[in-house]
């Protein structure tokens, strides 16, 4: 396993400087941000691209991850939806998706991850489970051509939010494109055993998001070592069940000191891959 830390931590500053500071700070992969104010795609230029991908390499970085979850460049963190009651919000979404997919390719990440459909509002469940197999299915298209895998994310109080609904959702589909980005904090929220959860979607799992949470479950991202989670547990079931790939530590909630919390976070991270 190997650790990279999150840009949507440095909204402060643009693409360049976060990737600069993620590797500065120690760490091996950065995860990009597709939304502003780093990487939305309808402003990735091809000389932006070109740009990111010499800083990347001259950092001597990996991209663990292309993060298309939120929106806020034209929405917020949860919209535009996958089960938005209107059809053309759906759309905004789905064209996001295809154009994170395509800029991954470009830059060379292979996954990129997505929203688990959005939030329920006022909407019959079996009718936004529709929505969101049909706005996948259209992505993932896309997502073979580029050789990129999209990654549903589960999230607390969104359509998706613990693992049977993951399972359910996945065995929609028998596309080897479409896997699952295991948001370590975001299953302790909802009361999952990770080492459970781990175990069950292993076989789906192609990368890991990591934080900490409060002992009172809120969906609030903390610094590694400040909340309640088991990592010595957590890591002993990402390598029971063989993963070797990227664990990117993503902390939003840190945007007044994102450097002070990346090495933070490596260093009370690193005994756990001793």
């Amino acid at each position: 396993m190997k650790f990279a830390f999150s840009t949507n931590a440095f909204t402060s500053v643009g693409l360049p400087d976060a990737i600069r500071a993620v590797a500065e700070a120690g760490y091996r992969g950065v995860e990009i941000m597709a939304d502003v104010p780093h990487a939305y795609p309808p402003e990735m230029t091809l000389e932006k691209i070109d740009e990111t991908r010499r800083i990347i390499a001259e950092c001597g970085l990996g991209i663990s991850n292309v993060n298309a979850f939120t929106l806020k460049a034209v929405g917020d963190f949860w919209n535009p939806s996958w089960i938005d009651p209107d059809e053309t919000v759906r759309a905004k979404r789905l064209r996001h998706t295809v154009q994170s997919l395509e800029m991954a390719r470009t830059l060379g990440a292979r996954t990129i991850s997505t929203e688990p459909g959005g939030r329920l509002t006022g909407v019959e469940r079996e009718t936004a489970l529709g929505w969101f197999e049909e706005g996948i299915t259209r992505a993932l298209k896309t997502a073979e051509r580029c050789e990129v895998k999209l990654l549903i994310e589960p999230e607390p109080e969104l359509l998706i939010e613990n693992v049977a609904q993951t399972e359910e959702f996945l065995a929609r589909f028998r596309s080897p494109w479409i896997g699952v980005n295991f948001d370590v904090g975001h299953f302790f929220c909802v009361g999952e055993d990770i080492t459970d959860a781990v175990t069950r979607l292993a076989p789906h799992i192609r990368h890991v998001h990591i934080e900490d949470i409060g002992e009172d479950r809120r969906h609030y991202h903390l610094i590694p070592g400040r909340g309640a989670i088991d990592f010595a547990g957590v890591f002993g079931a990402l390598r029971g069940v063989g993963y070797d790939g990227w664990v990117t530590v993503e902390l939003y909630t840190e945007a007044a000191d994102p450097v002070g919390a990346a090495r933070e976070s490596l260093a009370r991270l690193g005994a756990f891959l001793a």
